[in-house]
C-alpha cells in the first residue's frame, strides 16, 4: 500500500473514532464516517470491508502496561489507577469501546479480550493463584469509573481532580489486587 493509501485509511479510521464515540457502535453508519473523512463510501468499504471491521480496527487498544515487577506491592493500587486514567485521557479509543460495548456484543467481547489479555497478566505478578477474579474486580473499577467520567459525565466523578480519583480509587484496587 502507497502513502496515499496509508493517509486515506488514517483518515477514515480517525472518522471512524470519532463517529463511534459520539454515536455509539448502533448509530454509527458507514455514510455518516465517509461524509466526516470527506470520501466516498465505497473507500470506506475498499479499505475495512465492513462496520465491523472497521469498528474493531478503530476500537484497537493497547493498555500500555508498564512492567510492575519493580513495583513495591504496596503501591499497585495507586499506579493502576493513575496508569489507567492516563490511558483513558490519551485515547479515546477506549471511551469508543465502552459506549459501544454496552449495546453491541461484539464490542463487549472486545473489551472482555482486552481486559484479558492486557490486565491479568499483570496481576498475575503479584497474586498468581488468584488473578482472574482480581483482575475481574479491578476491572469492575475501571469501567465503573470511566464510563461515571468519560461516557456518562457524572458531575461529582468529572469534578473530582486526577489526584482525588486516585485517593478514592487506590485502596479499592489495591484491595482487589493484592489484599486478602
Amino acid at each position: 500500500m502507497g502513502a496515499k493509501a496509508d493517509q486515506t485509511k488514517a483518515v477514515i479510521l480517525a472518522a471512524a473514532r470519532e463517529r463511534f464515540a459520539a454515536s455509539g457502535y448502533e448509530a454509527a453508519t458507514i455514510r455518516a464516517i465517509a461524509a466526516d473523512a470527506n470520501i466516498d463510501p465505497s473507500m470506506v468499504m475498499r479499505y475495512y470491508g465492513t462496520k465491523d471491521q472497521l469498528f474493531a480496527a478503530a476500537a484497537e487498544f493497547d493498555l500500555q502496561f508498564p512492567d510492575l515487577s519493580d513495583l513495591a506491592p504496596d503501591d499497585l493500587g495507586h499506579a493502576l489507577v493513575s496508569h489507567f486514567l492516563s490511558r483513558w485521557e490519551a485515547d479515546d479509543a477506549l471511551v469508543v469501546l465502552l459506549r459501544s460495548a454496552t449495546t453491541n456484543a461484539d464490542a463487549a467481547q472486545r473489551m472482555t479480550d482486552i481486559f484479558a489479555a492486557q490486565l491479568l497478566p499483570a496481576i498475575t505478578k503479584f497474586a498468581p493463584d488468584d488473578a482472574p477474579r482480581r483482575a475481574g474486580l479491578i476491572a469492575t473499577q475501571v469501567l465503573g469509573m470511566a464510563l461515571c467520567r468519560f461516557v456518562l459525565r457524572l458531575p461529582p466523578v468529572v469534578g473530582l481532580s486526577r489526584d482525588e480519583l486516585i485517593e478514592w480509587l487506590g485502596p479499592t484496587l489495591q484491595r482487589y489486587a493484592v489484599g486478602r
